[in-house]
């Protein structure tokens, strides 16, 4: 299951050093919830390599404002605490999957 990252917990989870896929979303937002099952998917696949989570603009904000984050989804590749790469929008899990491979 992912993660439920917040702007409490983001930076110790950053400290752990594992790669990080960081899902962007609202409960509103109708492409954020065809990702969804992708992102949990992943979670599953990659626990123990990869920190798989969501965060939920509503309600920490302070990430979103951090990461300059205006659209979403937005789902950002983190290693080492840099933004490595990120998909802006809607896509297909193969697509997600690819980019998460590239940063393990």
């Amino acid at each position: 299951m992912a993660l439920a990252i917040t702007d409490a917990n983001f930076d110790q989870l950053a400290a752990e050093g594992k790669p990080m896929l960081v899902d962007f979303w609202a409960t509103w937002c109708g492409p954020c919830k065809k990702i969804g099952p992708y992102i949990e998917e992943l979670a599953e696949q990659y626990a123990g390599k990869a920190i798989i989570g969501k965060v939920d603009v509503d309600e920490n904000d302070q990430l979103a404002i951090r990461f300059g984050i205006r659209n979403i989804p937005t789902v950002l590749y983190i290693r080492n605490g840099e933004v490595i790469d990120k998909q802006i929008g809607a896509a297909p899990k193969a697509a997600l999957e690819a980019k998460l491979q590239s940063i393990l």
